[in-house]
């Protein structure tokens, strides 16, 4: 029986303690994509635009360890940090052995992703990031309580940042913002609002809202990673996002001056209204700046660390 190779197949991969479950679509010898999602959501938001690439691409979508279907240690006993969640991501490529591979980055992705192509640069052939952030430009005047927690890491201020987790948070202002109504799927924003409902999960997020201070620290070091090894760049942003606003996008210029941006007529989940859209920038972008790569270039012998 022949396997259709636009149809996601699902599985997971143990890596250390973690228990990692991914998506994956795509002829196993063509060039990767690894797809890295945000806060709070989880590898389903790639659920469309997958088999819109499939045709070309090898997609792989892991959720992240305290998101989605990943199983992981209970909190306690694993740090929930976005080191930690680089650690893990960098041990599931490993064990995939994907030795090369373009990185899609948005939100939570980003400094996850940014981290894995800073510590192997010769691993990332590219980087789309959609709605992902690397510059303090490109953040609203809306992150008040998350800063003061970064600041000050009382009880008080922690409490401040749970309405960031709500239901009402997470479908209205989240996922509905600059959204179009009659585009948006209440698919996505449901299955965040029933995985932000699992016992533990708000401690969780809370914890990484107050990691989240050491993404901005390592902005300059990201920036950095951008001037010296050149990645081609492609930002497709919502440009309507109330988080990361477009001046974020445009930043990538000032570091990578042949990078791509496209503001898009969209919210923060911009692939919940134009997959099809975001799936041709890519393909257009990707056949252009891989058109040098073979088809086995994911294969290539890894790299020393």
């Amino acid at each position: 029986m022949q396997t259709n190779i636009r149809q996601a197949r699902y599985k997971f991969q143990p890596v250390g303690a973690v228990d990692v479950f991914y998506r994956e679509a795509g002829p196993a010898d063509a060039p990767v994509i690894l797809l890295l999602h945000g806060f709070p959501t989880a590898s389903h938001m790639f659920r469309d635009l997958i088999p819109l690439l499939a045709d070309r691409y090898r997609l792989i979508a892991p959720d992240l360890p305290g998101f989605g279907q990943t199983k992981a240690p209970p909190r306690g006993t694993f740090d929930y940090t976005f080191d930690q969640l680089a650690d893990v991501i960098e041990g599931f490529t490993r064990s995939l052995a994907l030795n090369r591979y373009a990185i899609y980055i948005f939100d939570y992705g980003a400094p996850v992703g940014l981290r894995l192509a800073m510590r192997e640069p010769g691993r990332v052939s590219a980087i789309i990031s959609q709605n992902g952030n690397a510059y303090v430009d490109g953040f609203s005047d809306q992150w008040g309580p998350w800063q003061t927690y970064w600041h000050d890491a009382s009880e008080a201020n922690r409490e401040a940042c749970r309405p960031s987790l709500s239901a009402d948070t997470i479908r209205t202002w989240q996922y509905g913002t600059g959204a179009d109504p009659e585009l948006l799927s209440p698919d996505g924003y449901e299955l965040d609002i029933a995985y932000m409902a699992r016992p533990g999960a708000e401690e969780i997020q809370l914890d990484l809202i107050r990691d989240y201070r050491t993404n901005v620290a390592l902005y300059p070091d990201f920036q950095a990673y951008f001037r010296a090894h050149r990645p081609p760049l492609l930002a497709t942003w919502g440009r309507h996002d109330p988080a990361f606003i477009p001046a974020g996008a445009k930043a990538y210029t000032r570091d990578l001056p042949e990078s791509e941006v496209h503001l898009l007529d969209a919210g923060h989940f911009a692939l919940e209204t134009h997959a099809g859209e975001i799936a041709a920038l890519i393909r257009d972008f990707l056949d252009r700046v891989l058109q040098t790569e073979s088809t086995g270039a994911d294969r290539l012998p890894m790299q020393e660390s």
